[in-house]
């Protein structure tokens, strides 16, 4: 996810700005580029693109065709390096060159297992992600439409071996498909391949389209440093159906499988797939609360029901306000949340009063509804978890604990009546993907966001002498929190190293880190340690930890790094009880 509306992708103005960067002061990040085409065109739009928004990109270009002799061997520019991601941008017309030398045959699990084998000999050198190109098809069919039924037809080879890249993804966290076949496709083919500028210069794709495949780099890239959209917040009339529901009635707005009400279905259909998916709908509208329920309620036609909706507001009051009100209930960041509403007046409004939302703009007609937010592309990702998947009925559960927090005299009163326990316990290979998405996409109450991707963390999780890497997780009688916080700890000769602490927002104030806090002091005592050492890295959105230290008596050595004498430390009396004795010991 990038910005609201579709960026300017012109190839000479970013030709152009790459001539003139100022990158001081962002943020770096380390890429390697490993290519069967030649990539002198690419580097520039990755710089501009990168800076765009707002990462400073320091890269690695690798010789031409040289993959396979850079990932085989351990003293490569590409290990000196050190990259955080590496993107293997493999081209359909070295393929097809390849494909017609080898005359068919074998050709296809040969090409299958030598990227894979790339895959496997680049993760046991390194840990960086890694971002694999798959193949736009060709546009050459020899046998026309019954070119599929060929199994060894260039066609069908490209079109397995794509599927077979993504088979094999799907097995390994640690990498991400760049899908150019998509970026083909809509493009057209006919328009995608240059073989003129390929035989001359070896080109990975007509010029005026590079820049596509760069900003789809950008977009996983920042997905994987926790730039992702959270929250759809949503209007209702002439939004999410046809009509207004005060002056027409809850069963006469349109919306159904059929009729003038079928572009409002499909859009409706599209949002519950986000939800699904893990994503939070809100409803922001201009109505009266128990007006707008009803079509909620009443209309068959409706795909959304309640029970969809996290937060829902309907009143009369200013958008902007209302947004307020729903990033506040659910804990998240402005810049992860999305405003969609018909009216231009209203976006307007919220993209001059709230600059961090992304407003994009809506067409006119509702059945380009879907296709507009598609192409923008605002809901990129670079994992998917069970817990995604219950992400809503989470939110649902403490806007339930909200309600019955009001029926007590104190906050420790109702604290203790929640009968809270947590799992604390090393990582565990089970647990990694959950544990690499905390890493990746948590930024309020996290002391250093540095960004630990899954095959970093099985590492850790294997560092048995010095690593301590802990995860932990909440219940209460009223649900599952599932896992909710991440330390990450090192033993060195002279002191345990609080190296990483991060907690999701949904669990502030329950005593969550106090708890933790006193299993780190018992941790470094039962090690024999008598100095504990942190770092708390200041970002644009972690400024609510920056007194976390402090009020657990470390004291501030400079600007980023505290120390607390174990000795020193008094315990902290929380309502969390451990479900089950710390998980130390090895166990997968």
């Amino acid at each position: 996810m990038i910005s609201a509306n579709t960026p300017d992708l012109d190839y000479l103005r970013l030709v152009r700005q790459a001539k003139k960067l100022n990158v001081t002061g962002l943020p770096s990040l380390k890429l390697a580029l490993l290519s069967d085409a030649a990539t002198q065109q690419f580097v520039p739009l990755l710089r501009a693109l990168f800076q765009e928004n707002g990462v400073a990109l320091e890269i690695y270009e690798a010789p031409f065709d040289a993959m396979e002799l850079e990932a085989i061997n351990p003293d490569s520019g590409l290990y000196q390096f050190r990259p955080n991601v590496v993107l293997l941008a493999h081209c359909t017309q070295a393929l097809r060159g390849r494909y017609y030398e080898n005359g068919g045959g074998d050709f296809l699990r040969q090409s299958s297992e030598q990227i894979t084998g790339l895959w496997s000999t680049i993760q046991t050198r390194c840990s960086a992600r890694i971002v694999q190109c798959n193949f736009p098809l060709p546009y050459e069919r020899q046998f026309g439409h019954f070119d599929l039924k060929v199994a060894h037809s260039l066609y069908s080879s490209v079109s397995e071996l794509n599927m077979r890249l993504a088979e094999a993804a799907r097995e390994q966290g640690n990498v991400l498909l760049c899908d150019v076949e998509a970026l083909s496709s809509t493009i057209g083919r006919k328009y995608w391949f240059d073989d003129r500028l390929w035989n001359m210069s070896k080109a990975f794709c007509r010029l005026e389209y590079l820049p596509q495949v760069a900003q789809a780099l950008v977009e996983i890239v920042l997905a994987t440093r926790g730039r992702v959209v959270k929250c759809v917040v949503l209007d209702l009339d002439n939004t999410l159906w046809g009509g207004v529901v005060g002056d027409d009635g809850a069963n006469s707005v349109a919306i159904g499988p059929h009729g003038d009400g079928e572009a409002f279905y499909h859009f409706q259909q599209f949002l519950l797939s986000l939800k699904q998916r893990g994503i939070l709908l809100a409803v922001c509208s201009k109505n009266n609360y128990d007006t707008a329920l009803l079509p909620f309620a009443e209309n068959p036609g409706m795909v959304l029901r309640r029970d969809d909706i996290t937060v829902f507001i309907a009143n009369w009051e200013n958008k902007a306000g209302n947004i307020r009100k729903i990033r506040a209930t659910l804990e998240i960041g402005l810049d992860s949340m999305v405003f969609l509403d018909d009216n231009a007046f209203e976006r307007n409004l919220v993209r001059q009063m709230l600059p961090g939302v992304i407003v994009p703009e809506m067409p006119e007609d509702p059945a380009d509804y879907v296709r507009a937010l598609c192409e923008c592309n605002l809901f990129e990702t670079s994992s998917f978890s069970a817990e995604d998947m219950a992400r809503a009925d989470l939110y649902q559960q403490e806007a339930g604990r909200r309600e019955q927090r009001a029926n007590y005299a104190s906050v420790g009163e109702y604290l203790e009546s929640l009968d809270m326990r947590i799992e604390v316990g090393r990582f565990t290979k089970a647990k990694l993907p959950r544990i690499a998405q905390l890493l990746q996409r948590s930024n309020q109450f996290n002391l250093t966001t540095r960004r630990h991707n899954e095959a970093e963390c099985e590492r850790m999780r294997l560092d048995w002498q010095g690593c301590i890497p802990l995860c932990a997780s909440l219940s209460d009688r009223l649900g599952d929190h599932g896992l909710i916080s991440i330390v990450i700890l090192e033993r060195t000769p002279d002191a345990l190293v609080i190296r990483d602490w991060l907690m999701s927002c949904r669990v502030l104030t329950r005593g969550v880190e106090q708890f933790l806090m006193n299993e780190v002091v018992e941790i470094a005592q039962q090690n024999g340690y008598k100095i504990i050492l942190g770092e708390y890295v200041p970002t644009a959105k972690n400024a609510m930890v920056q007194d976390f230290f402090a009020q657990f008596g470390f004291e501030n050595i400079d600007a980023t790094h505290w120390r607390l004498d174990v000795a020193n430390y008094v315990v902290n009396e929380t309502y969390i009880q451990p479900a089950l004795e710390p998980v130390f010991a090895e166990s997968n």
